[in-house]
C-alpha cells in the first residue's frame, strides 16, 4: 500500500487511490472471466439449481477455512449444515458453524457498507476471539514459518485506513473483478481485525463480485485459492513489497477464471443428430474417409456437409494440421468444447 500522505505531509481527504498497475495480463483475465460467463446456456437453471447451490457453497466454506488451518471435511460441513453431530475439535466447528451463518446473510449485505462489514466480522468470528465486530487495538503482523512477513499499521490509523478504503470503493468505477481483487489486498494490508482477516477479505472480494453478477454467491473462488495457498501468499508479499498490486489482481483472477469454468454448469449446447453421432466416434485424432467408415456413410458429400463442416463451423472438432486443410494427411480431433460436450453427455 502506498504511503497515503501528500507532497506537504497531509492527507488529501477523501482523494485515497489504491496504488495498481493495469497490466495485459489483468485485461486478458477480464475478459477471460466475462467470456467464460458468455458461454453459460442457462445462467437461470445455475442460479436456481439448490444442489449446485449447497454443493458449491460446501467448498467455498470448507476452502476459506481450510486456509486458516481448519481441518474440517466437505463431509463434515455438510453434516453440520444438515444438524448432524460430528467429532471434531470444538473451534473449528464454531468456524463452520459461523460460517453457515454468515453465508445465509451474505445476500443482506452492500460491499460500501462499512457497518455490514463490521456486522460480518460479529458473525464469522463469535465464540472464537473476544474483539468481534470492532477494529484491533493492538499491532499485528503476519507470519509465515514463524517469521513476521507483514507488519500492519498502527491500531490508531485502521478506521482512517478503512474510511479511506470504503471511500474508494463507493465512488470507484473500475471494473468490479479488479476492485474486488483491489479491495481484498488493502484490507488484507491493513489487517483491520485482531483474527479473521483472510477469512473477512475473501467474503468481501466475493461480495463484491456477487453485486456485479449474482452467480459469484455460488461460485467457490475460496476452494480455488485454498489449493494455489503458497501462491496466494506470495502474491500479497509481492504485491506489497513492490507498493502495487497488480500482482495479486493478477493471482485472484487467475482464481476466479479457474473457478468460473471448473464449477458453473455449464449445460450442454444443442447439437444436431448428425453432429452428436459424429462427436462420439471420434478416438483420438481420424481422418475424414476414418470418420465417415466409423459412421457407416456412404455418401461422401453428405457427410462432409451434415457432418463434418457443422462440427468444424461450430467449433466442436478441429483439424490436426489447420494451415494445410486439404492436405492428404489431414486428420481430426475434439477440441476442448467437443470435449466437454461429450463428457457432459457421458456423466
Amino acid at each position: 500500500m502506498a504511503d497515503r500522505t501528500g507532497a506537504n505531509g497531509m492527507k488529501p481527504k477523501h482523494s485515497y487511490q489504491p496504488p495498481y498497475t493495469i497490466t495485459s495480463a489483468i485485461l486478458n483475465l477480464v475478459a477471460g472471466i466475462s467470456e467464460a460467463f458468455g458461454r453459460f446456456t442457462v445462467l437461470e437453471d445455475m442460479a436456481t439449481s439448490l444442489r449446485l447451490r449447497r454443493v458449491n457453497r460446501i467448498r467455498t466454506i470448507r476452502g476459506s477455512l481450510a486456509i486458516e488451518g481448519n481441518t474440517m471435511s466437505e463431509e463434515q460441513i455438510t453434516a453440520i449444515m444438515d444438524g448432524r453431530r460430528v467429532i471434531a475439535p470444538p473451534r473449528e466447528i464454531q468456524e463452520v458453524r459461523n460460517a453457515i451463518a454468515a453465508y445465509d446473510r451474505f445476500t443482506q449485505w452492500r460491499p460500501e457498507n462499512e457497518a455490514n462489514l463490521l456486522e460480518a466480522h460479529r458473525i464469522l468470528m463469535a465464540g472464537l476471539i473476544d474483539e468481534i465486530g470492532v477494529y484491533r487495538d493492538g499491532g499485528v503482523g503476519v507470519l509465515a514459518d514463524n517469521q513476521v512477513i507483514h507488519m500492519a499499521p498502527s491500531a490508531v490509523r485502521v478506521p482512517e485506513l478503512m474510511g479511506d478504503l470504503f471511500r474508494w470503493l463507493a465512488d470507484t468505477d473500475a471494473h468490479p473483478l479488479i476492485t474486488g481483487s483491489v479491495f481484498h489486498y488493502e484490507f488484507e494490508f491493513i489487517h483491520p481485525f485482531a483474527d479473521g482477516n483472510g477469512r473477512m477479505g475473501r467474503l468481501w472480494q466475493t461480495l463484491i463480485l456477487t453485486q456485479w453478477n449474482p452467480l459469484f454467491a455460488d461460485i467457490p473462488v475460496e476452494s480455488m485459492v485454498h489449493e494455489h495457498q503458497a501462491a496466494y501468499y506470495q502474491a500479497l508479499q509481492d504485491s506489497t513489497s513492490r507498493t502495487d498490486s497488480a500482482a495479486f489482481i493478477e493471482f485472484m483472477l487467475r482464481m476466479i477464471l479457474d473457478a468460473v469454468t471448473t464449477a458453473a454448469p455449464q449445460v450442454a449446447p444443442q447439437v444436431t443428430p448428425q453432429v452428436s453421432r459424429l462427436l462420439v466416434h471420434i478416438r483420438g485424432e481420424m481422418s475424414s474417409e476414418a470418420l465417415q467408415n466409423a459412421l457407416e456413410l456412404q455418401d461422401r458429400k453428405s457427410f462432409r456437409e451434415r457432418y463434418l463442416k457443422p462440427a468444424m463451423t461450430d467449433g466442436w472438432i478441429e483439424m490436426t494440421i489447420p494451415d494445410k486443410p486439404n492436405s492428404r494427411l489431414q486428420k481430426y480431433r475434439l477440441t476442448n468444447k467437443g470435449r466437454q460436450w461429450l463428457h457432459q453427455r457421458e456423466g
